[in-house]
């Protein structure tokens, strides 16, 4: 059902379960919540999420042929490790990919919607401040998908994704040398600048301003991280 009842019966979530299962797990990808090495089991899942195992073994499927995890041979998968290489290779696609929704974006968002990214603005500045990695790795991601779910490309958006589950666990790294003070992550942390550009309109600062966020975090992570030495 749609809309509500004529006797007070309002509409059920008609979302399958494994689907549930899925999306929750690639939200915990992209935002960070895992860690790169970190291995998963389908049954502590499923205890973790209430669920039966199925919905999870599905989920795991699909995530492996996205690249975003991979299978081990008891059965358990496992949140890749990255090579160097790989995650500038990642971040190249992801300078071209969210530069673009950005910029697309800029020209299409309205004022509901800039309200909504000035608030993620504000989230993700106070998460900064209040010292927690787990936290302001959410809202990193909530701020930047607020802006590229407007670039009006469902692919591009679909792409932009599927490398954000790829490159997410390893943005856990953006806080090393910042431990004691996690609120130094500002410098390499040009969000507000992106939604000054939004702001006035300018798709073209816009844009420059998110390549600029992602390559300067990707640059200190590259600092920081022993990568390690993987076969091809």
């Amino acid at each position: 059902m749609a809309d509500k009842s004529h006797i007070g019966l309002t509409a059920v979530d008609t979302v399958p379960l494994h689907e549930k299962v899925y999306l929750e797990l690639v939200r915990a990808l992209m935002s960070g919540q895992l860690q790169p090495g970190q291995k998963l089991t389908s049954r502590k899942l499923a205890k973790e999420l209430g669920t039966s195992d199925m919905p999870v073994r599905s989920a795991f499927m699909r995530l492996q042929a996205l690249r975003a995890l991979s299978p081990m041979p008891n059965g358990s998968v496992e949140v890749p490790l990255i090579s160097a290489d790989r995650f500038q290779q990642l971040t190249a696609v992801r300078t071209i990919l969210e530069g673009t929704a950005t910029e697309l974006a800029t020209k299409l968002i309205n004022g509901n919607n800039l309200r909504a990214i000035r608030r993620h603005c504000a989230e993700l500045t106070e998460a900064a401040r209040g010292g927690g990695i787990d936290n302001y790795l959410r809202k990193n991601y909530d701020f930047k998908f607020s802006i590229y779910r407007h670039c009006g490309n469902e692919q591009m958006l679909f792409l932009i994704e599927t490398v954000w589950m790829q490159v997410g666990p390893f943005l856990r790294n953006l806080h090393i040398g910042f431990e004691d003070d996690l609120a130094g992550i500002l410098g390499i942390d040009h969000h507000e600048e992106v939604v000054a550009a939004i702001e006035a309109g300018d798709a073209e600062r816009a844009r420059a301003a998110i390549v600029r966020d992602i390559a300067e975090g990707a640059a200190h992570i590259l600092g920081q991280v022993k990568f390690p030495q993987l076969r091809h």
